[in-house]
């Protein structure tokens, strides 16, 4: 299931055991990043990855468009 949260929420669910992963590129990661967010690029990002990340807890996956 799929939510768009609010910048509060982020941090409220992040308080409370949810995990941020980011999927910009490595480079963009580094320049600025989600404070605690795991960086696993889009290309990089597969089942068995994501397998590893605890299901009891919300999984919030972050991107950016600017376009």
């Amino acid at each position: 299931m799929i939510t768009v949260v609010t910048r509060e929420a982020v941090t409220n669910l992040q308080r409370n055991g949810a995990c941020v992963i980011e999927v910009l590129p490595g480079s963009e990661y580094k320049d600025a990043h989600l404070p605690g967010a795991i960086s696993i690029p889009l290309k990089h990002m597969n089942q068995q990855r994501m397998a590893q990340y605890a299901r009891d807890f919300p999984l919030i996956v972050y991107c950016y468009d600017n376009e």
